[in-house]
């Protein structure tokens, strides 16, 4: 597949996608601000993201130190929430099926890990059985929204607190990219827009897996 490449501070700078997701309504609301006027799935930074410096919740309650325990691994986040109507379990669902068809060794290797930007909804169990419906493997973190948020803003994602209006409607606004952190420098390099499909994924994994550009 081909690939664009965008620097990390431009996409500091840019409006990057954001989905508001409404749910307690009959149509989910969404709002799309794009990076870049193409349809290509992966962006390739010129110059790559540090990861995260979270210190979250798994879905058994534990501690989990987000760059400590993804060291030297292949991964990829995602901040979502387990309520969205569309978008996030779109993009779950399509990366657990492209993961299921790698072998089994590169599929051990990989990390994917989704942090919820609704944490006051999103306990450890409610992502675990949210997640346990997609792929079990799936690493899903909870915590204090403003260290989500934060962790969010340093790879370029916006995150908004998540709103109740008056009627029920509920909206929880965040970017919709995965980022994908390469096992040789732990940076990510390589972002994923929320068109990117089954094939995308299948076609891009084992380069990712093994540090390389899509």
């Amino acid at each position: 597949m081909r690939t664009k490449k965008f620097t990390a501070a431009a996409l500091l700078a840019a409006a990057l996608t954001l989905s508001a997701c409404t749910s307690g309504s009959d149509e989910p609301s969404t709002t799309v601000s794009e990076v870049a006027p193409d349809d290509k799935a992966a962006t390739v930074l010129d110059t790559p993201f540090e990861k995260p410096d979270l210190v979250l919740t798994d879905t058994d309650g534990k501690e989990f130190d987000l760059r400590e325990q993804t060291k030297g691994r292949p991964t990829l986040i995602y901040f979502g929430y387990t309520h969205c109507p569309d978008i996030c379990p779109l993009t779950m669902n399509n990366l657990a099926v492209a993961k299921k068809s790698l072998p089994e060794a590169q599929q051990d290797e990989l990390r994917v890990v989704f942090v919820t930007t609704d944490p006051g909804r999103d306990t450890p169990a409610e992502l675990g059985s949210w997640l346990k419906g997609i792929d079990a493997d799936i690493v899903g973190l909870t915590g204090d929204f403003a260290t989500i948020q934060a962790g969010a803003r340093t790879v370029g994602i916006s995150v908004e607190k998540p709103v109740e209006k008056k009627d029920g409607t509920y909206i929880s606004t965040h970017g919709t990219q995965v980022i994908a952190f390469s096992p040789k420098t732990d940076q990510g390099y390589v972002l994923y827009g929320e068109d990117a499909t089954v094939a995308d994924w299948s076609a891009d994994l084992p380069e990712l897996i093994k540090g390389e550009n899509p």
